[in-house]
């Protein structure tokens, strides 16, 4: 949850608890049930926040929605921050579910507010911050759980409250925004509103060349619907933006990253480090993945995001066989385990700066604004109900295949990264609609469709403040 030393803190917790209450210690499987249900209900939170977010995009607005979701973590991280005080894990498994929903929201919030306020040019720059900011949690996290600081029997629940500063934080700078402006002029028709807000994000300028993208999705789109899941599903014109959704969330799912965490403790335990440094060895992986985030927001608008995936998982799946082999003949030299945590640490390096950040800016891209909320949707629901999944199966997965886990995620990514190869159009520099029609040529593959004018001019000047 928020690491190892705090997780065995809140299973203390949770048996002092029942103590206190009945007069005896509980059980273990009791223990275990309780402990799961308190990992796992995130997800279910998830999948629910992500179900709903389509109706309140649609309906409020991602502004809006960003602004109400702060106030849900706020809430949840404050259940989590009293719950030893009032001697009590039932806040603990509602502030989980709670900031759940709360996760599930903001996902797709998120990536649809960055992506429809940013220029074309920096697009894939400022999608791809969310996987340096997801990774600069994780090693804010990792530091922030050792024994020296909040990883104590005392401190741990405000390390666990702690995802409650980042949402107070936005909630008190998101009001100087504005809300997006594809959806202020084509859901609001407000085309001053738009443009005003353009001018508050890029600056003054000449932007009537990204005001004409915006206008021609405008114009394809019928009544400005936004459509529903189901509706998206059957919906022919985008089905082959649906499988390369699928691919990419299934991909960071399947891609091996979780088991390559779960190995890095068993893998310098073996190298024979002594325990106390293991947990601190262990941040290099947690560091080593935030620089190399750092890395792929600036050069994601120079490769293109399908170089990155189609690279990426071909890279990580080379490494993956050789982590394989390494830890098979660990016990047989003893300067294999320090192979096998290089290559630990390579995987790591490698996800984050391809498809850890290309995913992101790649789903945003593909579809239109009126089907971008019920895309997310399914994304999202998807990412939280393969981390739920996979949460209650990859304990036994390793248990019966032990490394050889990792031949499993090999296949995923050989198979991912060529179907990217074949499949997936360039978006880097395109406008959402240039991008649809690339897509037209598979989904239409046997029709004629025919090609919307390019309003784009390239002597328009670009001039930007982000």
């Amino acid at each position: 949850m928020t690491g190892f030393l705090s997780d065995l803190h809140v299973k203390a917790f949770i048996n002092e608890t029942w103590l206190e209450r009945y007069g005896y210690p509980i059980q273990q499987d009791n223990l275990l049930f309780l402990w799961s249900i308190t990992v796992s209900i995130f997800g279910i939170g998830g999948i629910l926040g992500s179900a709903g977010s389509r109706y309140l995009t649609v309906k409020y607005g991602k502004k809006k929605c960003l602004l109400g979701n702060n106030l849900l973590m706020i809430v949840a991280a404050s259940l989590l921050g009293c719950s030893k005080v009032a001697q009590s894990f039932e806040m603990i498994l509602i502030g989980r579910f709670m900031c759940g929903i709360s996760a599930g929201l903001s996902a797709p919030l998120h990536h649809q507010y960055v992506g429809e306020i940013s220029p074309k040019k920096l697009r894939g720059f400022a999608n791809s911050t969310s996987s340096f900011f997801w990774s600069l949690g994780k090693a804010i996290g990792q530091i922030s759980g050792q024994r020296e600081l909040l990883g104590t029997p005392s401190l741990w629940p405000v390390l666990m409250a702690a995802c409650g500063f980042p949402a107070l934080v936005q909630l008190v700078t998101l009001p100087f925004f504005p809300e997006s402006p594809p959806y202020l002029l084509m859901r609001k028709e407000d085309q001053e509103g738009c443009k005003k807000a353009i001018r508050q994000l890029w600056g003054e300028g000449h932007h009537q060349a990204e005001i004409d993208d915006i206008m021609k999705e405008k114009a394809a789109m019928k009544n400005t619907k936004i459509l529903s899941v189901l509706e998206l599903v059957k919906e022919p014109a985008f089905r082959w933006q649906l499988y390369m959704l699928v691919i990419l969330t299934s991909t960071i799912q399947l891609c091996g990253i979780n088991a390559i965490y779960f190995y890095t403790f068993e893998v310098l335990q073996a190298a024979g480090f002594d325990e106390k440094m293991v947990y601190y060895m262990t941040l290099s992986l947690g560091l080593s993945e935030l620089v190399a985030a750092l890395v792929c927001s600036s050069i994601i608008e120079r490769l293109g995001r399908k170089v990155l995936l189609r690279g990426g998982y071909w890279i990580m799946g080379s490494l993956l066989a050789c982590i394989t082999v390494t830890l098979s003949l660990q016990d047989w030299y003893f300067w294999m385990p320090y192979c096998s945590l290089c290559l630990i640490i390579l995987f790591a390096v490698v996800f984050a700066v391809g498809p850890g950040g290309a995913t992101v800016s790649t789903r945003a891209e593909i579809f239109t604004l009126s089907c971008r909320p019920p895309a997310f949707v399914i994304s999202a629901v998807l990412n939280c109900l393969g981390m739920f999944v996979i949460g209650t199966t990859f304990p036994f997965i390793v248990e019966g295949l032990k490394h050889f886990c990792f031949l499993i995620s090999m296949g995923v990514l050989f198979t991912s990264g060529l179907i990217i190869h074949l499949f997936l159009p360039e978006t880097k520099g395109k406008s959402i609609m240039e991008i649809t029609e690339e897509f037209n040529k598979l989904n239409f593959k046997n029709k004629h469709v025919p090609t919307a004018p390019n309003h784009v001019r390239e002597d328009s000047t670009f001039c930007t403040r982000l």
